[in-house]
Parts: C-alpha cells; sequence; structure tokens
C-alpha cells in the first residue's frame, strides 16, 4: 500500500473518530437486549447507524487502522457479535480488501474478512 493510501486511510479514521466524539451521548446506542420469554438473550439492532457482524475468527485482533502493520488496540472472539460503523478499503487479506469500523467501546478497526455481516451490508465510510 503507497503512502499516500496510508495517510487517506488515517485521515478517514481520524475524521470518523472525531465525529464520534463529537456525536452526543444518547442513552440507547441502538442495541438493546431483548427477552425471548424462554430465559435467553438476544441483541437487536435498531438504530441505523450500526449494523451488526459475527466473528468468525477465533480470536481477532482489532486495530487502529486498516491494516495488520497497526497498533493493536483490542480483541474480538468467534461467535461474538459486534457493532459496524462502516466500511473501508484497506490492507487485503486473504484476497478481502475491507474492513469494518467497530463501535464497540473502542473504536476499532476489524478486518471483514473474519466478520460476517448480520442483516444489511455496512455503509462505506
Amino acid at each position: 500500500m503507497s503512502l499516500r493510501s496510508r495517510l487517506s486511510i488515517s485521515v478517514t479514521a481520524a475524521a470518523l473518530l472525531a465525529a464520534a466524539a463529537a456525536t452526543p451521548a444518547v442513552a440507547n446506542d441502538g442495541w438493546e437486549e431483548d427477552s425471548r420469554g424462554d430465559g435467553g438473550h438476544h441483541q437487536q439492532q435498531h438504530n441505523p447507524r450500526y449494523y451488526k457482524g459475527r466473528v468468525t475468527a477465533s480470536t481477532l485482533n482489532l486495530r487502529s487502522a486498516p491494516n495488520r502493520g497497526s497498533q493493536i488496540i483490542g480483541t474480538a472472539y468467534r461467535g461474538e457479535i459486534v457493532k459496524i460503523f462502516c466500511k473501508t478499503p484497506g490492507q487485503r487479506i486473504e484476497g478481502n480488501p475491507i474492513w469494518y469500523l467497530l463501535a464497540d467501546g473502542t473504536w476499532a478497526w476489524g478486518t471483514a474478512r473474519y466478520i460476517d455481516s448480520i442483516g444489511a451490508t455496512p455503509r462505506w465510510c
């Protein structure tokens, strides 16, 4: 990936993070637990600002930029449901160039190669 591409991705990520920080906090971030009456719980998405995905890797490193060379700032585990804010092209991982910006407390990038989207396809950043 060229320096120009990396800078463009870094600027995009910084702008998204700044916009997210400027967004007023709300009591319901778009997800809520809903009891089905069978003792179990599931996550429901009501806010179109977020999309859902399921982690397919046993352990997925979440990164500060959409490439493997960036800092690891979190982890997600197989079967975990994550909130996806948007998608962007980044470093190709096993043929897949798409990365998701995750909004699970810490804004971090996860490769779409190991996250299956649930429902609507996430929008572009």
